[in-house]
């Protein structure tokens, strides 16, 4: 670190703290030259996430679209928010944590679909409705076929 009155690059940390919001860690350094003190803030930079679109464009990825996909999906029925929001936590941390600086639209229904199976079958179907695009009834009975052999 770069001292900012003499520009000597060595300095040491003399007291190191989480600041108020957590996202950030305070650290207050002594050069090792000119003796003076100052603070600096370290935080994490986040890699921004691009989503694959089946048009072929790319995307920032967007928490809010992937939740609003699950609240229409969740409509009356019985599923809470908070339970919708970790779906949304659990598939962004899968994603991230994945390596990839890029993403499919169908990755990421498919991690969305292996937890709607477990909460509400309803919202199961309305989702892959959208997600998988059943184009026709037959589409539809196959993937309903589909959830009941997995039930057994």
């Amino acid at each position: 670190m770069r001292c900012p009155f003499c520009q000597h690059t060595e300095t040491k940390v003399t007291d190191s703290r989480a600041t108020d919001d957590s996202n950030s860690i305070r650290r207050r350094r002594e050069c090792m030259a000119c003796g003076r003190r100052f603070t600096t803030y370290e935080i994490i930079e986040e890699v921004p996430l691009m989503v694959l679109k089946r048009s072929g464009h790319r995307e920032l990825f967007d928490r809010g679209k992937l939740l609003n996909g699950l609240l229409r999906s969740c409509d009356k029925r019985t599923v809470p928010m908070a339970r919708m929001e970790q779906v949304v936590n659990d598939v962004e941390y899968q994603i991230r944590n994945e390596s990839e600086d890029e993403v499919t639209t169908d990755h990421i229904g498919e991690l969305v679909l292996n937890q709607l199976k477990e909460i509400d079958q309803i919202a199961y179907v309305r989702f892959a409705s959208v997600y998988r695009k059943f184009d026709n009834i037959d589409s539809f009975m196959e993937e309903l076929k589909h959830l009941k052999n997995s039930d057994r």
